[in-house]
């Protein structure tokens, strides 16, 4: 019966649209955040770009204004019109269809914005309100915005290019979690006092409790801070712990196969995958493979594209090869695969041994394409990044710009992976638009078929490509705004913050100034050290114009491309009407945590790697490139956690300066009451003051106001009406006096 009552008796704030001649339909669907005023009685309902102010007495909307503290307009606003062209054949009519998917995916956008989400990096991601009754909202761009009660913006604040995911207050203290994994603690006026790398991944959460706060990382990590961070006892602490880091240090090694291979559009023998990876898997605990030209064509690209729409990837082809993979590499028994990701004819995956598995975690995968104006994945990269022993390393699979003499696009592709790639993905992006996507996408395979019997009329290849960049550059628009905006946010790339990187694939340089027939004599006379003189790669990581900061193990082995298939050994080199140069195409670079090589593994350099063997398998014949591997041994420093909050209680229940601090927090500034009882007849006022004559510290306090009660002569209450969340009654007002 209880339960009955209540669900008759609630306040349904969204039907109450008219109050003060404001005039507001709230969809739910906009509402992300809620919180409760209780000093002003007022509730604040939030989503991404703009708020509502309600009043919980009358439960009236008192304003709708957005982020920049505006009352907001909700007029209808028209999409703009298409500019209509003039018929100038079938190429014309390629360029016109793009330009209408593209004009489809930004209307499915723009209503998306509304439903959830936009490429406004300010919108608002966390909402808190701090005992001075000020609210606090945190925004994708890091901005810190302070509001009063009435919804007027008085001040903001950056201190950080991250995005805010969550607040906490404790005291006079406001405590800002960011995605970045770092965290920041502000006065009530907004000024900095302190902020610190919290965690190595983004911080989703704060919770108050037993003179700490805890932060809670989105990997599940949970770490607590010491409510009087920052401070001197922090220092302490952390020069404590310093001088006992050997005692609480881990020094793990394994060993890790990258391996890299432009299969054709073909398919390997069991020998031939063995030769490449099964003999080289026996000993290592990682194992990370590249593959480029999966599969390949117009058709194809076009219809990748159409699949990446509703978040959907890969192919049968595709999974023929991790099928293939997996059985090689014994996969259940020994191996687990714990990812992989195609895009288009890119794919990468990654298998784990099965003794090693509870040390790796928190994998997820990027795509970044490359090709026809970084909009179509027959060039581009993916990526797979994943924990090892609580430290983050990257694999990225790239097929870079093709031809010898492009060598300035090949920079160029390799600078937009490494700035671009994004392995985080919010879940409201696809949640925003799941309910439009399969509308744009059933327009779009309506109108693909009608590009392809043209194209096939045509004979026109690159009609097809330019249909399927377009359908491609819709995509980005539809998954790629949000993730985007939140890189755009950050200071660094996401690969530049990983301990490791392991780049593989055809990155497609080739050998200068050397003819077909020199380089062949070379090749045959195994003198690699001349024809390394040549190699593009290498004159342009030495210039500085792509990878920096990375490096390559000694090639000793011949140039990988191109090859006649089917047929074995160094005479296999192309023959062909073309005669392309033989070159090293296809490579595998990396960086670790070093920023010398002499450095060794310790907490503060985390990930020390080495190559141990670096080859190509030339007895593989089933495409016009040959596999290459390379073995890393990878030595990993962590901290064992048990060690280091034993060491961490003793120095809190030992060292003396900490612990008179310690006791110094539990003192209670000089503080006068003028009296206990209050007693309200007559419409008298009484007058309560709370005086804090310390001048050294703050004295914090809190009225609580759970109910009315009518008193009897004997003392006794009754006829108790609790207040809930409605804030202060009328006859209660709060005035603060600062001297």
């Amino acid at each position: 019966m209880a339960a009955l009552l209540v669900e008759r008796s609630y306040i349904d704030l969204k039907s109450q649209v008219t109050g003060n001649d404001v005039f507001c339909n709230v969809f739910s669907a906009d509402v992300k955040y809620m919180l409760s005023d209780h000093c002003s009685a007022k509730v604040w309902s939030a989503g991404y770009q703009s708020y509502a102010l309600w009043d919980a007495r009358t439960r009236e909307l008192l304003k709708v204004f957005n982020i920049d503290g505006q009352i907001e307009n909700l007029s209808v606003v028209q999409d703009p019109t298409v500019e209509k062209e003039k018929p100038q054949g079938s190429f014309n009519f390629f360029q016109r269809s793009r330009n209408a998917i593209m004009g489809a995916a930004d209307a499915v956008r723009r209503a998306a914005v509304k439903g959830g989400f936009g490429d406004d990096n300010r919108r608002t991601e966390a909402l808190i309100a701090t005992i001075d009754g000020l609210i606090w909202a945190g925004c994708a761009n890091g901005l810190l915005v302070q509001w009063d009660e009435n919804g007027n913006r008085l001040q903001d604040f950056q201190y950080h290019a991250s995005a805010v995911h969550c607040f906490s207050t404790f005291g006079s203290q406001i405590w800002v979690g960011y995605a970045s994994g770092t965290v920041q603690v502000l006065d009530l006026s907004g000024n900095l006092l302190g902020g610190w790398m919290a965690h190595n991944s983004p911080v989703i959460g704060m919770a108050v409790g037993a003179g700490y706060i805890f932060t809670l990382a989105n990997h599940g990590g949970v770490r607590g801070w010491s409510v009087t961070s920052p401070g001197p006892l922090d220092s302490i602490l952390r020069s404590e712990l310093s001088g006992k880091e050997f005692l609480y240090t881990r020094l793990e090694k394994t060993k890790i196969l990258a391996g890299t291979w432009n299969v054709g559009q073909g398919r390997a023998t069991h020998d031939s995958l063995i030769s490449w990876l099964g003999s080289a898997a026996a000993d290592v605990g990682i194992v990370v493979v590249g593959l480029q030209e999966v599969e390949m064509g117009a058709g194809f690209l076009a219809m990748s594209a159409a699949r990446e729409t509703v978040g959907l990837e890969g192919s049968a082809l595709g999974q023929w090869w991790l099928d293939m993979i997996g059985k090689t590499l014994d996969e259940g028994s020994t191996f687990e695969r714990i990812g992989s990701r195609q895009l288009a004819g890119l794919l990468i995956t990654a298998w784990v041994r099965n003794s090693i598995r509870g040390h790796v975690g928190d994998v997820d995968v990027a795509a970044v394409p490359c090709g026809f104006g970084r909009a179509i994945g027959n060039k581009g990269a993916v990526g797979l990044r994943m924990r090892v022993c609580g430290r983050v390393m990257c694999f990225v699979n790239c097929h870079f710009a093709a031809h010898l003499e492009a060598v300035k696009s090949r920079n160029a592709d390799f600078d937009h992976v490494y700035r671009t790639m994004v392995f985080s993905r919010p879940a409201n992006v696809v949640n925003a638009t799941a309910g439009m996507v399969p509308l744009f996408l059933n327009c779009f395979l309506v109108w693909l078929l009608n590009v392809f019997v043209l194209a096939y009329l045509c004979s026109r290849l690159q009609l097809i490509l330019s249909a399927a960049a377009g359908v491609s550059s819709a995509v980005q628009m539809l998954r790629g705004a949000n993730a985007m905006s939140i890189h755009s946010a950050e200071l660094m790339p996401e690969l530049s913050e990983a301990d490791l990187v392991v780049f593989l694939g055809d990155f497609n340089y080739r050998l200068d100034g050397i003819s077909y027939d020199e380089a062949r004599d070379f090749v045959s006379q195994r003198c690699f050290d001349w024809l390394r003189e040549r190699d593009q790669l290498r004159v342009e990581m030495k210039a500085g114009y792509a990878f920096q900061g990375m490096r390559e193990a000694a090639i000793r082995f011949p140039p990988t491309y191109k090859f006649e298939r089917h047929q074995a050994g160094l005479a296999g080199y192309d023959s062909g009407e073309k005669k392309r140069i033989p070159a090293w195409c296809d490579r595998i670079l990396f960086r670790d945590s070093r920023s010398a090589l002499a450095s060794t593994c310790s907490l503060d350099c985390p990930v020390v790697s080495s190559s141990l063997e670096y080859e190509a398998c030339m007895d593989v014949t089933e495409s016009d490139h040959k596999p290459v591997r390379c073995i890393f041994s990878v030595e990993i420093a962590r901290v064992d956690e048990s060690v280091r909050r034993q060491e961490f209680g003793e120095i809190m229940a030992c060292n003396e300066k900490i612990k008179r601090m310690l006791e110094g927090l539990y003192n209670v500034p000089d503080a006068i009451v003028s009296t206990n009882n209050i007693i309200l007849q007559n419409q008298d006022t009484s007058i309560l003051r709370i005086t804090n004559k310390c001048g050294n510290d703050k004295a914090l306090f809190e009225i609580v106001c759970e109910g009315e009660s009518t008193i009897k002569e004997g003392g006794q209450a009754f006829d108790h009406h609790p207040r809930g969340s409605f804030g202060f009654p009328r006859w209660l007002e709060v005035i603060f006096c600062l001297r």
